[in-house]
């Protein structure tokens, strides 16, 4: 499998690799605002077939790729609301331009009210045209709406292109923010809570490449041969540690009502998109797929998402509770230094996520209880960790409000994340089309056809239940022995068939 850049045509040849961005200012994947209200998106009335066919063959190869799935963003709630959008897009450090916004905006409603005029003065020539008419008379308005055709298959093809430049440039404006989050970068992040304290050893610490070393749990060596940098073989009890915290974390969150998935791990690139992904920066994170708009997984969250893409769900199926596992495929573009030794920071790696859909109303309340599932869990495996409220500027482009985990690892000398829980309100949801229609509480019977109520869309949110590397990398330090040996949390020992300790094999009997 070849894999390659779908957007920029490129190749990383050593490892036939390369990566999709998540968002570029002239691509496909911009994001759809958050608002506090309903959405009323603009109407934009169906383009003629004379009009799209023109475009369509106006097109050359050289020319940016345009939109192939439109968001539905409440443009006149931008206008109304410039002066929030604008701090808004300030305070997360977006490059979002809210002046183009509001200026195609504009330029597109002027256009519209044109092709709305012409369209009714064609339809006036038409049914003059159904009377009885002179020759003369009839000619006059053949040419009449003719002129009126050609005026407005023009009209109308400016109208497709400024649909898509809007669409563009709005997807880039990213979810409106909590209040309560604070601003700034991520030194401004602020401890929510701060649980146990942290290990004390009599003896050197390792770190756990050393430790996975001696205890012979990994091999980087030969896997940088066989893939490349960043790679990793399990080994031995390592192998049945990952099995153990994956049946773990999947156990656990069933218990508290989440149904148990198993994911594609390709998907279309225009999911990873709707699900709103943009990291900083120019460097991405997502694997495609060469001659295909297919991409590697870099969280279950996208295939997720995409479950029920294009839909309208009852109410009373709201929540919708999943916990998948799933491998994870990243480039980790940019990342350098002491964090990245070992199984810290690496391309491919397995993960449990949480993920709900959910009314507007009760998003705050489920995020609530994703960071204390997660607390709950780490805490009952002796960790040593801090919950964040991340900072405005740390919260990718769909995020309303996130907390981060972050474990105590002895051998990096630090705290390390190892968890996050965003909500994401209808960010994602406007961008994937899932709705729901609300009950009235006033009927025995819900009202159908044009009597039922109008949907909304609604909230999404997820959270990390184990990401196994990081995982691995905090119970060895935290859990490692005078002789070398590393304890195993009671909670995880069932889940490997009673294993207690990993001994160094010089000391297994």
């Amino acid at each position: 499998m070849v894999l390659h850049c779908c957007f920029t045509g490129t190749t990383l040849h050593s490892l036939k690799l390369a990566a999709i961005p998540y968002f570029s200012r002239t691509l496909t994947s911009r994001l759809t605002p958050y608002y506090p209200r309903p959405l009323f998106p603009l109407a934009v009335r169906s383009l003629s077939a004379a009009a799209v066919q023109t475009a369509a063959t106006s097109t050359d190869e050289y020319q940016v790729v345009k939109p192939q799935w439109k968001a539905a963003i409440d443009f006149k709630w931008i206008r109304d609301n410039k002066e929030s959008v604008a701090v808004n897009i300030k305070n997360r450090n977006s490059n979002a331009n809210l002046e183009i916004v509001l200026e195609l905006y504009e330029k597109l409603l002027s256009v519209q009210k044109e092709v709305e005029k012409l369209r009714a003065e064609r339809n006036a020539v038409a049914n003059k045209m159904k009377g009885k008419l002179e020759p003369s008379e009839r000619q006059k308005l053949i040419e009449e709406g003719k002129s009126l055709k050609e005026e407005l298959v023009t009209l109308e093809e400016d109208l497709l292109k400024l649909t898509d430049e809007l669409q563009q440039e709005a997807q880039s404006i990213p979810n409106m923010t909590h209040p309560d989050v604070p601003l700034g970068g991520e030194d401004s992040s602020t401890v929510r809570k701060m649980v146990g304290k942290p290990a004390e050893f009599s003896f050197a610490v390792k770190d756990h490449v050393q430790l996975g070393k001696e205890l012979d749990l990994f091999d980087f060596d030969a896997a940088a041969e066989v893939s490349g940098s960043k790679f990793y073989y399990l080994k031995n009890e390592a192998v049945i540690l990952e099995m153990g915290l994956v049946n773990w974390a999947v156990s656990e969150a069933m218990k508290r009502g989440f149904t148990p998935l198993t994911t594609p791990e390709i998907v279309r690139s225009s999911v990873v998109e709707k699900c709103g992904f943009q990291p900083r920066g120019t460097n991405t994170q997502v694997y495609s797929i060469e001659n295909s708009d297919q991409c590697l997984i870099g969280t279950a969250e996208i295939p997720v998402g995409g479950i029920h893409m294009d839909s309208i769900l009852s109410e009373s199926s709201l929540p919708l509770k999943y916990v998948a596992f799933s491998h994870c495929f990243r480039t980790e573009a940019g990342a350098a230094g002491a964090a990245t030794r070992g199984l810290y920071r690496v391309h491919q790696f397995s993960k449990v996520e949480m993920f709900i859909l959910c009314r507007p109303d009760e998003s705050d309340l489920y995020h609530k209880e994703l960071i204390e599932i997660e607390e709950e869990l780490f805490s009952s495996l002796g960790f040593h960790f801090k919950t964040l409220d991340m900072a405005s500027e740390d919260l990718g482009a769909p995020a309303y409000r996130k907390f981060d985990v972050e474990a105590w690892m002895p051998g990096l000398g630090r705290y390390g994340e190892i968890s996050s829980a965003s909500n994401c309100t209808d960010y994602q949801s406007r961008r994937l089309g899932i709705r729901y229609r609300p009950e009235s509480s006033s009927s025995a019977s819900p009202k159908k056809g044009k009597n039922a109520a109008p949907t909304q869309f609604v909230h999404t949110l997820n959270a990390t239940a184990c990401a196994v590397p990081r995982m691995i990398v905090s119970l060895l330090e935290n859990f490692q022995q005078e002789d070398g040996s590393v304890i195993i949390p009671e909670p995880l020992r069932p889940f490997m068939g009673g294993l207690q300790i990993i001994k160094p094999k010089h000391i297994q009997n």
